[in-house]
């Protein structure tokens, strides 16, 4: 299944005009979305569908963002804010949907909209995410999510959603601030009392894709027998990796996400893919290096990510 694994749960489809509109009511936390991509256009337009429309943080000024689906466009107003000078106060919970290789740039956003009190809800990739961001914020909870929706960036810069979006969130006090941001909205969520679990579960989807990466190739991929055995093996691996970590996943789930990818349309790719063909820096340390590197201090042999994370490696950093 694509990285980003698509969920049962049917949409909600609407449009919204393109107009602004009242930014909250009263009782709604103040929200601000940090890297208006993919996921952080979906999140922004959940939010504004519901009349909650965020504060929109990016590197390039737009007017609007835009999401599609099979049923309808909303038009989430902007302007999408490029100076973090520019903010004059801080809010109460920030979705941050930067990619990790995009932190430190990020972190003037944190900076400005942050006070001790705000929740920065990380809706990025990997199972590090508190330790990765907390550094970067002031002082207030870090909450790590587990994101499911298969949301692509088009040629125009619009967002299309290819399914309903969800997300897991840990059962910590600061989850609460998150729920009430985005009760009513498309995006549905649920709370995980073991999260652990979870995002080791989603990590180990986001390792074996990939391999996409290092073919060129999408979801299609899986329907070869070579590819499906060399992915069942990685998996594997990721697993017991996974469980030395304190994850509880059964000897079944790699099969079942190699299914999933061989039921994926043939053409839905991955964000670290899409990368690749951009000549963007990859998350290959967060995706996969962190198989390799907890296996060491586990005493677990990753012979498959011992070959699959420098050829990531070397894909994205270079040099040549």
């Amino acid at each position: 299944m694509p990285t980003n694994e698509v969920r049962p749960e049917p949409a909600t489809v609407g449009t919204a005009p393109a107009q602004d509109a009242t930014r909250t009511t009263p009782g709604d936390p103040s929200v601000a979305v940090v890297g208006p991509g993919a996921i952080g256009t979906t999140i922004a337009a959940a939010l504004h569908e519901a009349g909650r429309t965020p504060t929109i943080c990016g590197r390039a000024a737009r007017e609007f963002l835009e999401l599609h689906d099979d049923g309808g466009r909303i038009v989430v107003p902007g302007p999408v804010r490029i100076d973090p000078a520019e903010l004059g106060n801080t809010v109460d919970l920030v979705f941050l949907a930067v990619k990790s290789t995009q932190l430190k740039a990020a972190a003037p956003w944190l900076s400005a909209l942050c006070s001790p009190g705000t929740v920065v809800c990380v809706l990025q990739n990997g199972v590090e995410q508190e330790e990765l961001v907390t550094p970067y914020t002031s002082g207030g909870p870090v909450l790590p999510s587990v994101v499911w929706f298969p949301a692509q960036r088009e040629p125009d810069g619009s967002v299309r959603l290819r399914a309903a979006a969800h997300l897991t969130l840990p059962d910590t006090p600061a989850t609460g601030i998150v729920l009430a941001a985005l009760r009513g909205t498309r995006c549905s969520t649920d709370i995980a009392a073991d999260f652990t679990s979870a995002a080791w579960r989603k990590l180990l989807q986001n390792a074996v894709a990939g391999l996409m990466v290092l073919t060129g190739r999408r979801s299609g991929m899986f329907t070869r027998t070579d590819i499906s055995a060399l992915s069942l093996a990685y998996l594997r691996e990721c697993l017991e990796v996974a469980r030395a970590e304190g994850a509880v996943l059964g000897d079944e789930v790699p099969q079942q996400i190699v299914d999933g990818f061989r039921s994926a349309p043939a053409d839905m790719g991955t964000s670290i893919l899409a990368d690749r063909q951009a000549g963007r820096p990859l998350e290959w340390d967060i995706r996969n290096g962190v198989v390799s590197r907890r296996g060491r201090s586990h005493g677990i042999p990753t012979p498959v990510s011992d070959l699959v994370v420098p050829l990531l490696a070397a894909a994205g950093d270079g040099p040549g």
